[in-house]
Parts: structure tokens; sequence; C-alpha cells
């Protein structure tokens, strides 16, 4: 039976995809950047993630058991917004019962909360209430920070290190976090895929930095050690804004921040991935932050764009 990958060609759905095909199965992605350049291209199906038309995304969905979802949006932008990432989750939950769909194995968030100020991490914690109450078999995997190549974070962190005298932390920096590695993440996605029954996965890597031990240790590894500025989380988002205005993109949001302070990516949970990012980083550090990974860039077109199929 068919294995369904929501972002397929993306950052963590590529992997995914691609560890269901050596396993020899059919994959189908649903994306909203089907003319994302990818190594996948012609090996797996692709429609669209059409949100706007459930009976079409249940149509879609059709012929699956297992439905792989890593669709969400990291920030509030023009065209796209959290409440309309868990209208559209729910959706595609609605769609997959519609479909037949035996198991959804979903990323969600360390410490999500439907209750929280934090309007990601209400959003995760609802979506992992609903997906509960769906009556589906479901994996739900919560990992803190994924890193590996074409990772946003731990490469835009390098870029600035690579590019300003000194870098900014927010506050004392003493936050925690618990990276896991993509690839280490999309075997434990597909682990979960096959596994009967249902539960819940802190998906959390062999080492816990705080944010300013992160930095400074991926500093010394790609040569560019810099002074550590430790400034108030407001002069810290107005520096992050101006990068990402220059850059066209959101370099770090005021959220983002609020949920590294209040320790939000980590959890006192045994490590489910087994690479180490001080070793991932060695290995790597020639071609880190060379250049910018931009999270707008990345944005797809929606359910009219044009689709390519096998």
């Amino acid at each position: 039976m068919i294995k369904i990958v929501t972002g397929g060609f993306g950052f963590s759905g590529q992997i995914i995809a691609r560890k269901l095909l050596e396993a020899g199965l059919k994959v189908r992605t649903l994306t909203n950047s089907p003319d994302r350049e990818s190594l996948l291209r012609g090996r797996i199906e692709v429609a669209p993630l059409c949100f706007e038309d459930p009976e079409r995304l249940a149509r879609n969905l059709a012929g699956a058991d297992v439905l792989y979802n890593t669709y969400w949006v990291r920030f509030n932008h023009g065209t796209f917004n959290h409440s309309g990432a868990v209208e559209n989750t729910r959706i595609l939950f609605a769609a997959a019962r519609r479909a037949g769909i035996r198991k959804i194995v979903h990323v969600s968030i360390t410490n999500p909360d439907e209750h929280s100020d934090l309007e990601y991490f209400a959003g995760k914690g609802r979506l992992e209430r609903e997906l509960r109450e769906s009556g589906l078999e479901y994996g739900i995997l919560r990992p803190a920070v994924l890193f590996g190549p074409g990772d946003i974070l731990i490469n835009n962190i390098a870029w600035a290190l690579r590019r300003f005298p000194a870098f900014a932390l927010f506050g004392d920096a003493r936050y925690r976090l618990q990276p896991i590695f993509v690839e280490d993440f999309a075997e434990l996605a597909v682990r979960e895929g096959s596994a009967a029954g249902s539960r819940v996965v802190e998906a959390i890597g062999p080492e816990s930095f705080t944010y300013e031990e992160l930095v400074r240790m991926v500093g010394r590894r790609i040569g560019r050690e810099r002074p550590m500025l430790h400034v108030p989380p407001g002069l810290g988002h107005a520096a992050a804004s101006l990068i990402g205005w220059w850059m066209k993109d959101r370099f770090l949001t005021r959220e983002e921040i609020t949920g590294l302070m209040r320790d939000l990516l980590h959890v006192d949970a045994p490590a489910a991935g087994w690479t180490r990012l001080t070793e991932w980083v060695g290995a790597h550090a020639d071609g880190l932050g060379r250049t910018y990974a931009s999270e707008l860039g990345r944005r797809g077109r929606g359910c009219h764009a044009k689709t390519r199929r096998r």
C-alpha cells in the first residue's frame, strides 16, 4: 500500500520519503511546492496539498494506509498564519479519515500546550488533541530542533557568525535545546508508521545545550568564535528583524525568542536520536553557514500550483 508524506520535497519530508523508498515502499507526496528541485523527483507521485478543496484532498489521499504529516508554518505572515495552519491540518485529518487512512504520523513540538499564549505551541497542542480524538491510530513526534543539510536554525547561526563581529544572545542564554538529526528523526517517523497502536515520542537528540553553549560550539567548529553580547529580548528581536528585512525573510520571531527563553525546547526524557550535533557540525564545518537558509524562499503556491506526476 502507498505511503503519503506531506511536504515530500521539503526538509524533513524529503528524508522521510527517501527512507520509505529505500524500504521498498511506494510514496506519494502532497505538496505546495511541486516544482522544487529534489533528488526524489520522478521517484515519487506528486499531488497538490488542497486544503481549499477537501474532496480533492481526500481523493489525493486515497489508496494509502499511513500519512506522514510534516505540514506547518513557522510564523504568521501575509499569506499564511498559525490559525490557518491549524484549520488546514484539521481539514487534512478529516480528509484522511474519509480516505481510509489507518494511521497518521504527525510532527508536533516539545511542550505543546493548547492554552499557551504562544500560537505555535498552542496550535500544536490543539492538533495533538484533535488527532487523539480522531479515532485514527497515531504516532506523534515532538522534536525540539531539527538539524542537517538545509536546516534553518543551525545553518543561520553559522551564517551570522561568519558575517558579524559579535553575536547577540537573548537574556542570560541559559535556556536549553535538544537538537535531533533529521535522518534520525525520519527513521523514527518511518518506524512509527509501521508500528501498531498509538503513542507520543519526545523526538530529542542525545545532546542538550544552553543557547550560549550551542552558539559557542558552532563558532568553534567553523572557526568563527565571536564575542557573545547578552542583550534584552526586545533589542535582540529588533536586530533579528533587521537581518530578516535585509534577507527578505524572518530571521527569528519574537514568539520563537519567547519560547526559547521559557525553556520550551527542552524536555526531561530519554534521547530518541543518536547522532551528536557536535560531531555533525565538525564534519560539515567548511560548508555550514556559507549561504543563508530562507524560510520564505521555501514557501509554495498551494492547491492550484502546477503538478507533475511520475
